[in-house]
């Protein structure tokens, strides 16, 4: 338990640092993420608060499609979550603000993979997924797609919400849409090789 609960944080910890390097890229994030960005700018708040408000929505849309009471733990994840976004981005803030075209792809690029191997690695503990990634698993199970498509399939949601709201969206977040399901299909099967191993 006491290894399943150290990976758990080590991927949190990742997925959020992943975030960090992604808004501070200015390149774009994850529609999801522009979502929370563009509500913190707009509306108020901090985008790790938004991660939280946002999160209790979706957790009643989970409820709602499996038909269930609602995963109260997941929120849990997502106040960590939103704590530890908060958390990284005032570090990078104080550390390093890329400016050049050239570090602003290091940055991205870092990013994404960041929030690709946090994601793998915290969801194979089955310690309380963030709503929005039980909602993935869901629409995985009721479409009996892979992961791929169900990932992709609610970034275009967020997508839209986050044209809406005036979110940060540029080649970052089309590269995400296109490649994160991909990246994080390759690396479920990866860390389950570890884990299981470990």
């Amino acid at each position: 338990m006491n290894v399943t609960f150290f990976f758990y944080v080590v991927g949190i910890l990742l997925l959020t640092l992943g975030i960090s390097f992604t808004i501070q890229s200015d390149l774009g994030t994850s529609p999801f993420d522009a979502l929370l960005v563009g509500l913190a700018n707009h509306v108020g708040f901090t985008v790790g608060t938004w991660e939280i408000i946002i999160a209790l929505i979706v957790i009643g849309c989970n409820s709602f499609l499996k038909k269930q009471k609602p995963e109260i733990l997941g929120l849990l994840t997502a106040c960590i979550t939103g704590i530890s976004i908060d958390m990284w981005l005032i570090l990078l803030e104080n550390l390093f603000i890329p400016e050049l075209w050239y570090s602003k792809v290091i940055y991205f690029g870092i990013g994404l993979i960041a929030i690709e191997l946090g994601t793998a690695l915290y969801l194979h503990t089955n310690i309380a997924p963030i709503p929005v990634d039980r909602l993935t698993l869901i629409i995985q199970e009721l479409t009996r797609t892979n992961l791929f498509y169900s990932r992709t399939f609610i970034y275009l949601i967020f997508l839209l919400m986050a044209l809406i709201i005036k979110g940060p969206i540029g080649v970052g977040t089309l590269l995400i849409v296109c490649l994160s399901g991909l990246i994080l299909n390759y690396f479920m099967s990866f860390t389950r090789k570890v884990l299981d191993h470990v």
